[in-house]
Protein backbone atom coordinates (compact mmCIF):
# COMPACT_ATOMS: atom_id res chain seq x y z
CA UNK A 1 0.00 0.00 0.00
CA UNK A 2 1.37 3.26 -0.96
CA UNK A 3 -0.19 6.84 0.24
CA UNK A 4 0.89 10.09 1.11
CA UNK A 5 0.76 8.91 4.69
CA UNK A 6 1.49 5.66 4.65
CA UNK A 7 3.19 3.32 3.62
CA UNK A 8 3.57 -1.25 4.47
CA UNK A 9 6.25 -3.36 3.44
CA UNK A 10 9.59 -4.99 4.39
CA UNK A 11 10.45 -2.05 6.80
CA UNK A 12 14.50 -1.56 7.95
CA UNK A 13 14.59 -0.21 11.63
CA UNK A 14 17.33 0.37 13.67
CA UNK A 15 16.55 -2.47 15.53
CA UNK A 16 16.26 -4.03 12.14
CA UNK A 17 13.79 -5.82 9.81
CA UNK A 18 10.10 -5.50 10.22
CA UNK A 19 7.35 -6.44 8.53
CA UNK A 20 4.43 -3.54 9.15
CA UNK A 21 3.24 -0.18 8.70
CA UNK A 22 4.88 3.29 8.54
CA UNK A 23 2.85 6.47 9.35
CA UNK A 24 4.34 10.24 8.47
CA UNK A 25 3.71 13.51 7.88
CA UNK A 26 6.98 15.67 7.80
CA UNK A 27 8.50 13.18 9.96
CA UNK A 28 7.88 9.90 10.85
CA UNK A 29 5.13 8.98 13.30
CA UNK A 30 5.18 5.31 14.03
CA UNK A 31 6.16 2.03 12.90
CA UNK A 32 3.90 -0.58 13.62
CA UNK A 33 4.62 -4.68 12.91
CA UNK A 34 2.22 -6.44 11.04
CA UNK A 35 3.03 -9.70 9.41
CA UNK A 36 -0.01 -9.24 7.10
CA UNK A 37 1.28 -6.19 6.19
CA UNK A 38 3.57 -7.28 3.01
CA UNK A 39 3.30 -5.52 0.11
CA UNK A 40 6.31 -7.22 -1.68
CA UNK A 41 7.99 -3.78 -0.86
CA UNK A 42 11.21 -2.95 0.86
CA UNK A 43 11.63 0.49 2.49
CA UNK A 44 14.60 2.30 3.39
CA UNK A 45 15.97 4.95 5.07
CA UNK A 46 16.69 7.99 2.15
CA UNK A 47 19.76 8.02 0.57
CA UNK A 48 22.31 10.80 2.13
CA UNK A 49 25.25 11.76 -0.53
CA UNK A 50 27.65 13.58 0.83
CA UNK A 51 29.73 14.27 -2.46
CA UNK A 52 27.78 15.68 -5.25
CA UNK A 53 28.90 17.99 -8.47
CA UNK A 54 26.25 18.09 -10.56
CA UNK A 55 23.82 15.96 -12.98
CA UNK A 56 21.13 16.35 -15.53
CA UNK A 57 23.71 18.81 -17.66
CA UNK A 58 24.31 20.98 -14.45
CA UNK A 59 27.15 21.37 -12.26
CA UNK A 60 27.25 22.89 -9.02
CA UNK A 61 29.82 25.69 -9.75
CA UNK A 62 27.55 27.03 -11.98
CA UNK A 63 25.97 28.83 -9.33
CA UNK A 64 22.44 30.48 -9.17
CA UNK A 65 20.04 27.79 -9.25
CA UNK A 66 21.85 25.36 -10.11
CA UNK A 67 22.36 22.97 -6.68
CA UNK A 68 17.85 23.33 -6.85
CA UNK A 69 18.00 21.38 -10.14
CA UNK A 70 21.04 19.06 -8.67
CA UNK A 71 19.21 18.07 -5.85
CA UNK A 72 16.32 17.52 -7.69
CA UNK A 73 17.73 15.25 -10.07
CA UNK A 74 19.14 12.96 -7.43
CA UNK A 75 15.60 12.89 -5.40
CA UNK A 76 14.66 10.93 -8.09
CA UNK A 77 17.34 8.34 -7.96
CA UNK A 78 16.25 8.23 -3.83
CA UNK A 79 18.65 10.53 -2.62
CA UNK A 80 16.75 12.37 0.26
CA UNK A 81 20.16 14.63 1.72
CA UNK A 82 22.94 15.70 0.27
CA UNK A 83 26.11 17.86 0.27
CA UNK A 84 26.84 20.57 -2.65
CA UNK A 85 30.25 19.91 -3.76
CA UNK A 86 32.22 22.30 -5.14
CA UNK A 87 35.89 22.11 -6.80
CA UNK A 88 39.26 23.58 -7.16
CA UNK A 89 38.36 26.78 -9.43
CA UNK A 90 39.42 30.59 -8.93
CA UNK A 91 38.43 32.31 -5.41
CA UNK A 92 35.57 34.11 -7.55
CA UNK A 93 33.91 31.31 -9.05
CA UNK A 94 33.93 29.41 -5.37
CA UNK A 95 32.34 32.43 -3.97
CA UNK A 96 29.77 32.46 -6.81
CA UNK A 97 28.79 28.54 -6.28
CA UNK A 98 28.69 28.90 -2.69
CA UNK A 99 25.83 32.19 -2.68
CA UNK A 100 24.02 30.09 -5.34
CA UNK A 101 24.49 26.97 -2.69
CA UNK A 102 23.12 29.40 0.26
CA UNK A 103 19.47 29.61 -1.11
CA UNK A 104 19.18 26.08 -1.32
CA UNK A 105 20.55 25.15 1.77
CA UNK A 106 18.55 27.93 3.36
CA UNK A 107 15.08 26.58 2.01
CA UNK A 108 14.76 23.45 0.34
CA UNK A 109 12.98 23.86 -3.05
CA UNK A 110 9.90 21.55 -3.59
CA UNK A 111 10.49 17.80 -4.92
CA UNK A 112 14.13 18.26 -4.04
CA UNK A 113 16.61 16.45 -1.43
CA UNK A 114 17.60 18.57 1.68
CA UNK A 115 20.85 20.41 0.92
CA UNK A 116 22.40 19.62 4.11
CA UNK A 117 25.85 22.21 3.45
CA UNK A 118 28.80 22.20 1.30
CA UNK A 119 31.51 19.83 0.91
CA UNK A 120 34.43 22.28 -0.38
CA UNK A 121 36.53 19.99 -2.03
CA UNK A 122 39.42 22.17 -3.13
CA UNK A 123 41.33 24.06 -3.43
CA UNK A 124 43.71 23.14 -1.02
CA UNK A 125 44.59 20.09 -2.89
CA UNK A 126 48.22 18.48 -3.94
CA UNK A 127 49.35 19.57 -7.41
CA UNK A 128 50.40 15.81 -7.75
CA UNK A 129 46.90 14.06 -6.72
CA UNK A 130 44.48 16.70 -8.58
CA UNK A 131 42.69 14.11 -10.39
CA UNK A 132 40.27 16.19 -12.58
CA UNK A 133 40.83 19.61 -10.60
CA UNK A 134 43.02 21.84 -12.23
CA UNK A 135 46.15 23.31 -11.13
CA UNK A 136 45.72 26.64 -11.72
CA UNK A 137 43.69 27.27 -9.42
CA UNK A 138 45.11 25.07 -6.42
CA UNK A 139 45.71 27.29 -3.09
CA UNK A 140 46.88 27.19 0.47
CA UNK A 141 44.40 26.64 3.24
CA UNK A 142 43.99 29.63 5.72
CA UNK A 143 42.04 30.11 8.58
CA UNK A 144 40.63 33.48 7.23
CA UNK A 145 39.98 32.01 3.68
CA UNK A 146 38.10 29.34 4.97
CA UNK A 147 35.94 31.35 7.30
CA UNK A 148 35.41 33.59 4.50
CA UNK A 149 33.54 30.95 1.97
CA UNK A 150 31.91 29.62 5.69
CA UNK A 151 30.17 32.45 5.84
CA UNK A 152 28.38 32.53 2.44
CA UNK A 153 27.55 28.76 2.87
CA UNK A 154 27.68 26.49 5.66
CA UNK A 155 30.96 23.73 5.30
CA UNK A 156 30.11 20.66 6.52
CA UNK A 157 33.04 18.58 5.02
CA UNK A 158 36.54 20.18 3.50
CA UNK A 159 38.84 17.68 1.49
CA UNK A 160 42.30 18.86 2.82
CA UNK A 161 45.80 18.03 1.69
CA UNK A 162 47.76 17.18 5.02
CA UNK A 163 51.36 17.35 3.95
CA UNK A 164 50.63 20.80 2.04
CA UNK A 165 52.35 23.24 4.80
CA UNK A 166 50.32 24.80 6.94
CA UNK A 167 47.23 22.24 6.62
CA UNK A 168 48.04 20.06 9.65
CA UNK A 169 47.56 23.48 11.88
CA UNK A 170 44.32 24.34 10.46
CA UNK A 171 43.05 21.02 11.24
CA UNK A 172 41.74 21.24 14.48
CA UNK A 173 41.22 25.10 14.31
CA UNK A 174 38.49 23.58 11.26
CA UNK A 175 37.14 21.19 13.41
CA UNK A 176 36.35 23.86 16.30
CA UNK A 177 34.39 25.44 13.38
CA UNK A 178 32.02 21.93 12.95
CA UNK A 179 33.72 21.13 9.42
CA UNK A 180 34.95 17.86 8.94
CA UNK A 181 38.57 17.30 7.64
CA UNK A 182 38.68 14.88 5.05
CA UNK A 183 42.37 13.62 3.20
CA UNK A 184 42.33 13.97 -0.24
CA UNK A 185 44.07 14.73 -3.29
CA UNK A 186 47.03 14.06 -1.10
CA UNK A 187 50.64 13.39 -1.61
CA UNK A 188 51.41 12.59 1.64
CA UNK A 189 52.68 10.12 3.23
CA UNK A 190 51.52 7.19 6.22
CA UNK A 191 52.49 9.39 8.56
CA UNK A 192 51.44 12.47 7.21
CA UNK A 193 47.59 10.75 7.24
CA UNK A 194 48.06 9.22 10.97
CA UNK A 195 49.30 12.79 12.10
CA UNK A 196 46.28 14.45 10.38
CA UNK A 197 44.03 11.76 12.24
CA UNK A 198 45.53 12.80 15.40
CA UNK A 199 44.81 16.55 14.83
CA UNK A 200 41.17 16.09 14.09
CA UNK A 201 40.48 14.86 10.38
CA UNK A 202 37.31 13.06 10.54
CA UNK A 203 37.41 10.91 6.91
CA UNK A 204 38.95 10.37 3.37
CA UNK A 205 37.23 11.70 -0.08
CA UNK A 206 36.96 9.42 -2.38
CA UNK A 207 39.29 6.41 -0.80
CA UNK A 208 41.95 5.11 -3.59
CA UNK A 209 41.49 7.99 -5.78
CA UNK A 210 43.38 10.80 -5.42
CA UNK A 211 45.98 9.73 -2.82
CA UNK A 212 49.26 7.83 -2.26
CA UNK A 213 48.25 3.96 -2.54
CA UNK A 214 49.25 1.23 -0.36
CA UNK A 215 52.59 -0.21 -0.91
CA UNK A 216 53.90 -2.37 1.97
CA UNK A 217 56.88 -0.43 2.50
CA UNK A 218 54.80 2.93 2.27
CA UNK A 219 51.76 2.68 3.45
CA UNK A 220 50.53 6.32 1.94
CA UNK A 221 47.01 7.98 2.89
CA UNK A 222 45.19 5.21 1.78
CA UNK A 223 47.45 3.01 4.28
CA UNK A 224 46.56 5.18 6.87
CA UNK A 225 42.95 5.06 6.02
CA UNK A 226 43.04 1.08 6.05
CA UNK A 227 45.06 1.25 9.22
CA UNK A 228 43.14 3.91 11.07
CA UNK A 229 39.95 5.10 9.98
CA UNK A 230 36.40 4.88 11.45
CA UNK A 231 34.83 6.73 8.22
CA UNK A 232 35.96 7.28 4.85
CA UNK A 233 33.96 7.55 1.78
CA UNK A 234 34.26 5.37 -1.48
CA UNK A 235 32.58 5.52 -5.00
CA UNK A 236 31.04 2.34 -5.87
CA UNK A 237 30.94 2.79 -9.36
CA UNK A 238 33.07 0.13 -10.02
CA UNK A 239 35.21 2.21 -12.38
CA UNK A 240 36.58 4.61 -9.98
CA UNK A 241 37.48 1.40 -7.46
CA UNK A 242 38.47 -2.27 -8.44
CA UNK A 243 35.76 -4.43 -6.64
CA UNK A 244 38.65 -6.26 -4.44
CA UNK A 245 39.77 -3.06 -3.19
CA UNK A 246 36.32 -2.30 -1.98
CA UNK A 247 35.95 -5.48 -0.07
CA UNK A 248 39.67 -4.77 1.44
CA UNK A 249 38.20 -1.16 2.81
CA UNK A 250 34.85 -2.66 3.61
CA UNK A 251 36.87 -5.22 6.41
CA UNK A 252 39.53 -2.21 7.49
CA UNK A 253 37.25 0.38 7.66
CA UNK A 254 33.80 -0.25 10.44
CA UNK A 255 31.80 2.86 8.58
CA UNK A 256 32.86 3.39 5.30
CA UNK A 257 30.12 5.03 3.57
CA UNK A 258 29.25 5.29 -0.70
CA UNK A 259 29.42 8.32 -2.10
CA UNK A 260 28.34 9.24 -6.29
CA UNK A 261 30.79 11.90 -7.06
CA UNK A 262 28.32 12.19 -9.37
CA UNK A 263 28.91 14.99 -11.94
CA UNK A 264 26.73 17.08 -14.73
CA UNK A 265 27.09 14.06 -17.45
CA UNK A 266 24.79 12.18 -14.79
CA UNK A 267 21.32 11.06 -16.07
CA UNK A 268 22.42 12.49 -19.89
CA UNK A 269 23.04 10.69 -23.12
CA UNK A 270 26.56 9.99 -23.76
CA UNK A 271 28.62 13.38 -24.71
CA UNK A 272 30.37 16.79 -23.77
CA UNK A 273 29.96 18.32 -20.35
CA UNK A 274 31.14 20.78 -17.89
CA UNK A 275 32.98 19.83 -14.74
CA UNK A 276 33.85 23.12 -13.19
CA UNK A 277 36.53 25.32 -15.66
CA UNK A 278 36.98 21.96 -17.64
CA UNK A 279 35.44 19.79 -20.02
CA UNK A 280 34.49 16.17 -19.56
CA UNK A 281 33.56 13.48 -21.85
CA UNK A 282 30.85 10.79 -20.47
CA UNK A 283 31.38 7.40 -22.74
CA UNK A 284 30.88 3.60 -21.69
CA UNK A 285 29.04 4.62 -18.24
CA UNK A 286 32.20 6.81 -16.98
CA UNK A 287 33.18 10.61 -17.43
CA UNK A 288 36.54 11.31 -18.88
CA UNK A 289 38.92 14.73 -19.45
CA UNK A 290 40.07 14.82 -22.77
CA UNK A 291 43.53 12.53 -21.29
CA UNK A 292 41.56 9.78 -20.31
CA UNK A 293 41.72 10.49 -16.79
CA UNK A 294 38.28 9.71 -14.91
CA UNK A 295 36.60 12.76 -13.55
CA UNK A 296 33.58 12.09 -11.61
CA UNK A 297 31.43 9.76 -11.71
CA UNK A 298 27.52 9.04 -13.33
CA UNK A 299 26.56 6.90 -10.59
CA UNK A 300 22.97 7.08 -8.47
CA UNK A 301 22.80 6.43 -5.10
CA UNK A 302 19.95 3.67 -5.85
CA UNK A 303 22.57 2.08 -8.13
CA UNK A 304 25.32 2.53 -5.89
CA UNK A 305 22.90 0.01 -3.56
CA UNK A 306 22.49 -2.57 -6.18
CA UNK A 307 26.04 -2.59 -6.70
CA UNK A 308 27.14 -2.91 -3.03
CA UNK A 309 24.53 -6.11 -2.91
CA UNK A 310 25.97 -7.26 -6.35
CA UNK A 311 29.27 -7.31 -4.24
CA UNK A 312 27.58 -9.54 -1.24
CA UNK A 313 26.69 -6.90 0.95
CA UNK A 314 23.67 -7.49 2.68
CA UNK A 315 20.65 -4.73 2.25
CA UNK A 316 20.71 -3.61 5.56
CA UNK A 317 24.71 -3.13 5.16
CA UNK A 318 24.39 -1.77 2.13
CA UNK A 319 21.70 0.42 3.12
CA UNK A 320 23.70 1.90 6.40
CA UNK A 321 26.66 2.53 4.03
CA UNK A 322 24.07 4.93 1.96
CA UNK A 323 22.03 6.49 4.72
CA UNK A 324 23.08 5.61 8.92
CA UNK A 325 26.00 6.12 8.43
CA UNK A 326 27.05 9.56 6.16
CA UNK A 327 24.26 10.85 8.79
CA UNK A 328 26.14 9.82 11.68
CA UNK A 329 29.47 11.30 10.20
CA UNK A 330 27.32 14.81 9.85
CA UNK A 331 26.36 14.13 12.99
CA UNK A 332 22.54 14.05 11.33
CA UNK A 333 20.73 12.15 14.59
CA UNK A 334 17.20 12.79 13.01
CA UNK A 335 18.29 11.34 9.01
CA UNK A 336 19.67 8.20 7.94
CA UNK A 337 17.21 6.12 9.99
CA UNK A 338 13.49 5.20 10.32
CA UNK A 339 12.68 5.76 13.38
CA UNK A 340 9.75 8.11 15.15
CA UNK A 341 10.55 11.77 15.22
CA UNK A 342 13.45 11.37 12.42
CA UNK A 343 12.58 12.93 9.23
CA UNK A 344 10.31 11.47 6.90
CA UNK A 345 13.04 10.94 4.19
CA UNK A 346 11.91 7.37 2.62
CA UNK A 347 12.80 5.43 -0.52
CA UNK A 348 10.31 2.58 -1.51
CA UNK A 349 12.15 -0.05 -3.66
CA UNK A 350 10.93 -2.97 -5.45
CA UNK A 351 11.81 -6.44 -5.46
CA UNK A 352 14.82 -5.75 -8.24
CA UNK A 353 15.85 -2.24 -5.57
CA UNK A 354 14.65 -0.12 -8.37
CA UNK A 355 12.97 2.94 -6.44
CA UNK A 356 9.06 3.15 -6.82
CA UNK A 357 8.47 5.81 -4.56
CA UNK A 358 10.97 8.48 -2.80
CA UNK A 359 9.91 11.18 0.11
CA UNK A 360 11.97 13.83 1.51
CA UNK A 361 10.59 15.12 4.78
CA UNK A 362 7.02 14.21 4.08
CA UNK A 363 7.10 15.40 0.50
CA UNK A 364 6.34 12.90 -2.61
CA UNK A 365 8.77 12.88 -5.42
CA UNK A 366 7.94 13.20 -8.66
CA UNK A 367 9.95 10.20 -10.22
CA UNK A 368 8.67 10.64 -13.36
CA UNK A 369 9.92 14.12 -13.84
CA UNK A 370 12.84 15.45 -15.97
Amino acid sequence: MLSNDVLSGRILTPQGWITGSIAFDQRIQTIQADAQADSGLTILPGFIDLHVHGAAGVDIMQGGDAGASVARSHARHGTTAMLGTTMTATDNSIRRALKGLAGVIAERPAGAARMLGVHLEGPFLSIHRLGAQPADAVAVASLELVRSYHELAPIRALTLATEVDGHLDLIPMLKQMGIRVQLGHSNGSYEDGVAALNAGAAGFTHLFNGMTALNHRHPGIAGAALAHAEYAEIIPDLQHVHEGAIRAALRAIPRLYGVTDATSATGMPDGEYGLGSQRVYKCLGCVRLATGSLAGSVLTMDQALRNFVGLGLELADASNRLSLYPADYLGETERGRLAPGAWADLVVLNADLQPVAVFVEGEAIDLSSH
